[in-house]
C-alpha cells in the first residue's frame, strides 16, 4: 500500500512546529486553529468523505450563497444566468476531479455555452495538499485560476502522491506554467520552508481557511458539494443535474 503522510514511514508534509506556528498567527484572526491540525494526506479511496474535525460554524441561509467571501468568487458563465451552481470542492478529492473531467464537459455545453448555467467554484480543502494546490491555483490570479484547477484535477493522481514540501512544490509549479504562473508568483505564494510563511503567504491561506468555514455554515460537510439556485443537490450526476436544471429555465 502506498505510504500517506499519517502512515508508518510517511514524512509530513507541513511540519507540527509549522502548523503551530501559522495557528499562533491566525488565532489573532479568529479563523478556527485546531482545523489545521487535521490538514493530512487523505487516502485516495475515502478523499470524498473523509473531512478534518473543524467548530461549528453559524449557519448561513442559502440566499446568502452567492454574497461575497472572504475571496472572489472563480466562476463560468454568464452572471446573469438564470441558474447558478455553487461548487465546493477539495484538490485531492477523487469525485471533484471526477466530475470535472467527466460532468463539466457535458454541463458546460449543455447550459453554460448556452447561457443558462453559471458555475462558482469555491475552495473547501480538506487536507495540506489540497491547500497548497488551493493556493497555487490562486497564485495565478482571477483568468488564469480555473484553467490550472482543471489542469491540477487532471494531473490529481501525481501531484497528490507528493511526500514532502519540495516534491509537491517541484510537482504544482509545472502545472501553474501551463497557464503563465511565473517562478517569481509561484514562489511568493507558496512557501519552500516547512517553518516559516511570509505576511503574503499567510493571508492567503488564512483566506482559504475563512473560505472552508463559510462553506461549512451553508452545510457544506463533504466535497464535492453542489447547490443549485441555493438547493443542495443529493448527486453531482448529469442526470441529477438536468431534473435540477431543466424546471428552472423552463419557467
Amino acid at each position: 500500500m502506498t505510504k500517506t503522510l499519517n502512515s508508518p514511514g510517511g514524512d509530513q508534509l507541513l511540519s507540527r512546529r509549522r502548523l503551530m506556528l501559522i495557528g499562533a498567527v491566525l488565532a489573532t484572526a479568529g479563523v478556527a486553529v485546531s482545523w489545521l491540525y487535521s490538514l493530512r494526506a487523505p487516502r485516495p479511496d475515502t478523499a470524498a468523505k473523509s473531512r478534518p474535525k473543524r467548530r461549528t460554524a453559524a449557519k448561513l441561509a442559502p440566499e446568502d450563497l452567492l454574497k461575497p467571501g472572504p475571496l472572489p468568487d472563480l466562476s463560468i458563465g454568464l452572471a446573469d444566468a438564470p441558474v447558478t451552481i455553487v461548487e465546493y470542492a477539495s484538490m485531492t478529492c477523487p469525485a471533484c476531479a471526477n466530475f470535472h473531467s467527466k460532468v463539466l464537459p457535458v454541463l458546460k455545453e449543455k447550459y453554460i455555452d448556452k447561457g443558462q448555467v453559471r458555475l462558482v467554484f469555491r475552495e473547501f480543502p480538506l487536507y495540506d495538499r489540497a491547500m497548497l494546490a488551493s493556493m497555487t491555483a490562486r497564485c495565478a490570479g482571477p483568468e488564469k485560476a480555473l484553467p490550472l484547477i482543471s489542469a491540477l484535477f487532471s494531473k490529481q493522481d501525481d501531484w497528490a502522491q507528493a511526500k514532502s514540501l519540495d516534491e509537491l512544490r517541484g510537482k504544482l509549479f509545472p502545472l501553474g506554467q501551463q497557464v503563465g504562473l511565473t517562478r517569481q508568483a509561484f514562489n511568493a505564494c507558496i512557501p519552500a520552508s516547512s517553518e516559516k510563511l511570509s505576511s503574503q503567504q499567510q493571508k492567503l491561506l488564512g483566506d482559504l481557511i475563512a473560505h472552508r468555514e463559510r462553506g461549512a455554515a451553508f452545510g457544506v460537510k463533504q466535497t464535492p458539494t453542489f447547490f443549485v439556485n441555493g438547493q443542495l443537490l443529493a448527486n453531482a450526476t448529469i442526470e441529477e443535474f438536468d431534473k435540477a436544471i431543466e424546471p428552472l429555465i423552463k419557467r
